[in-house]
């Protein structure tokens, strides 16, 4: 395993960033948050492997061939994060530290989004804080794979 790789998965939809919804996801693209989370991990000296996809299985294979070269997962799973057990059981199934991040804080939208399937199995959970909480995540996760903060 390569132990200064973080695997950063978006969810369905996240590929409308900067123009879905501007008033709730801000104008920022998905490339601006892989770029925001490739410059927070180079600062703590990981690399990372950005996919995001509108399809679970590809996430799901993504998340489990990160236990081959991944430290950890940054993971934002849209709108699957309510509706997922699949993509919850492959998080717990490799065994990986995850950070789980919102844009908005769905506790703060429709009650629909209150439940995540996600939380239980994410040691670090970032919602609400925008794009930046990408970078808050990945900076909290490399915290807790190094043993600067408790997981």
């Amino acid at each position: 395993m390569t132990e200064r790789r973080l695997l950063l998965v978006n969810g369905p939809n996240l590929n409308l960033l900067g123009t879905r919804e501007p008033e709730v996801y801000g104008t920022s693209t998905l490339a601006d948050v892989e770029r925001i989370v490739s410059d927070a991990a180079a600062s703590r000296g990981y690399a990372i492997r950005a996919i995001q996809s509108n399809h679970e299985g590809v996430l799901i294979d993504g998340i489990h061939a990160a236990r081959e070269d991944c430290a950890g997962i940054v993971i934002n799973p849209g709108g699957l994060t309510h509706t997922s057990v699949s993509l919850r059981d492959a998080l717990a199934g490799v065994a990986l530290p995850v950070a789980e991040i919102h844009i908005s804080n769905p506790r703060e939208r429709e009650s629909f989004r209150h439940h995540s399937y996600v939380e239980d199995v994410a040691i670090v959970h970032v919602a609400g804080e925008g794009v930046g909480g990408y970078e808050t995540a990945t900076l909290r996760l490399i915290d807790v794979l190094t043993g600067q903060a408790d997981g």
